[in-house]
């Protein structure tokens, strides 16, 4: 796997979802945040971490918590939600940076 800066500076914009294998909430957060993504915001990026996995990408992003969510755009943390994540207010956080960047 890629480091974190390699990773959020893939693209213009990047979502990496963190997640832990026995998360139930990760289970169930995970495919509505993906969809919410490709529906709302096509210029995302995209990219799910497993944290057991790839404990040191984690430990770099700071994430202690699961399901993490860091947005990037243009290269730097611009968004960071964990535990306890609404999809909607989600998706109007990123929805203020995302239409400058791409409108």
């Amino acid at each position: 796997m890629k480091t974190l800066k390699e990773i959020s500076g893939s693209n213009m914009a990047v979502m990496i979802y963190f997640y832990s294998p026995g998360c139930s909430a990760c289970k169930i957060l995970r495919p509505k945040v993906r969809e919410m993504v490709s529906d709302n915001f096509p210029g995302i990026a995209f990219h799910e971490v497993n944290a057991a996995e790839h404990p040191m990408i984690t430990a770099e992003a700071s994430v202690f918590a699961s399901p993490a969510i860091l947005v990037f755009f243009e290269g730097k943390e611009y968004l960071r939600e964990s535990k306890y994540i609404s999809v909607d207010q989600l998706k109007n956080k990123i929805s203020r940076y995302y239409d400058l960047l791409f409108s």
